[in-house]
């Protein structure tokens, strides 16, 4: 279970890149970032920045070389506004929520085909022997 000051921080970290990406960071490469999460090392050294991006392929790989290369000038920014003694350093991952959402979408879309497919076989067929094949006691 992680540590609640953790969560904090990670939160304001979020927020500060969030607003930093949005005001300073000029490159022209940078796409339509949103920081989706961030998560910090137990001992707050090393945080993980996980952003999703707008676009294409194309988009993508620009907007991580944007990152990149933003990544001294982001890790000062969030240094001077906590105030903390080591600031960790930053990492960043392209989110994979996206991409795993629209398999779980179609895996789900060929299991309600499949369910279609069956329920059209069954159709028009019957029963090889009773449609009750229970004994009742006679009436």
């Amino acid at each position: 279970m992680s540590n609640p000051r953790n969560a904090k921080l990670a939160d304001q970290i979020k927020t500060i890149i969030a607003s930093a990406l949005d005001r300073r960071v000029k490159d022209p490469r940078k796409g339509f970032i949103t920081i989706t999460e961030v998560r910090l090392t137990g001992d707050n050294r090393e945080a993980t920045v996980f952003y999703t991006v707008f676009g294409d392929e194309a988009a993508r790989t620009d907007s991580a070389a944007a990152l990149e290369s933003a990544k001294g000038m982001l890790r000062t920014t969030v240094g001077q506004q906590l105030g903390l003694r080591y600031t960790p350093t930053l990492d960043f991952v392209l989110d994979a929520t996206e991409e795993e959402a629209r398999h779980i979408e179609d895996l789900l879309a060929r299991a309600q085909a499949s369910d279609a497919e069956a329920a059209a076989r069954r159709e028009g067929q019957r029963y090889a022997g009773e449609a009750d094949p229970y004994k009742k006691p006679l009436e």
